[in-house]
């Protein structure tokens, strides 16, 4: 792995961690063994050619992989952006082996790439994430420690992917101050629930309940959206229509996305200077 320091030490702590050794993706061979991986998430549909990652790789976005010995298990890929926050990552790309997931890859590839923007002087990561898939929010808010200042619906229209087809791309937009080691985020006590999972603990309708305050507000969703999303379309089409109507109610008072409350599945509001 890259450099000396701690935002590198950390990374190559988490790789340990999970088992693997972190690198950077340079050479053909290697974004031929990231696509691999990519068809294995999300099937052939909408792959990135080649000579992209080529391309980003030559012009200093350069992706890691994860390896189990010689065999890449996953990658992390993003680029430098540019907002009216000035200079970002828009981490575009996570994804890892079925046999990989949820054992600490991720995250470590994630503080991988924390590593090597802060040596190229960028101190904002972003990127989108599927507001209904809880684990991902827990990911996010939970273990790195961002947080998420804007929603939009059917951000990328149709796609055509396993994971996402048939459903509307509804996403959050993350933001992740890299200047700051990843931790929890804490959620406030005493917030209003705008929107709560009830009845059958395995298939539990969404519930309006109040409005946002200005401290702040609650938005539940399923614990296991891709799952329901299988066994109960309809239930699921519910699902994401109250959430976006609930998600754009909070943003609409002025509110961000300050944390996420895992117990109760669901996203804790606050106000944009307490977050």
């Amino acid at each position: 792995m890259d450099g000396p320091g701690p935002a590198w030490d950390l990374a190559r702590s988490a790789a340990e961690t999970a088992h693997v050794r972190l690198r950077a993706l340079t050479a053909l061979e290697d974004f031929d063994r990231a696509i691999d991986v990519m068809i294995a998430t999300w099937g052939r549909f909408q792959l990135p050619p080649r000579e992209v990652l080529a391309a980003l790789a030559h012009s200093g976005n350069v992706p890691y992989g994860a390896f189990d010995g010689d065999e890449m298990v996953a990658f992390v890929l993003g680029w430098a952006g540019v907002d009216e926050g000035g200079l970002h990552v828009h981490s575009h790309m996570l994804a890892a082996m079925p046999t990989e997931r949820h054992h600490g890859v991720g995250y470590a590839l994630k503080l991988a790439q924390r590593a090597q923007a802060l040596d190229q002087g960028i101190h904002v990561a972003r990127w989108t994430f599927d507001p209904l898939v809880a684990r991902n929010a827990w990911f996010n808010m939970g273990k790195l420690g961002t947080v998420a200042d804007e929603f939009r619906r059917a951000f990328y229209g149709e796609m055509t992917d396993e994971i996402n087809r048939g459903d509307r791309t509804d996403r959050l937009f993350v933001r992740w101050d890299l200047d700051v080691d990843p931790a929890p985020r804490l959620v406030p006590d005493g917030l209003s629930v705008v929107l709560a999972a009830e009845g059958d603990p395995a298939a539990p309708e969404p519930i309006r309940r109040g409005a946002p305050t200005a401290d702040g507000a609650l938005v539940g969703v399923p614990r296991d959206h891709p799952e329901l999303r299988q066994r109960d379309a309809a239930l699921s089409s519910r699902w994401r229509d109250a959430s976006a109507a609930a998600l754009e109610e909070c943003f609409d008072a002025g509110l961000i996305v300050g944390a996420f409350d895992r117990e109760r599945s669901a996203y804790a509001f606050v106000p944009e200077g307490a977050a």
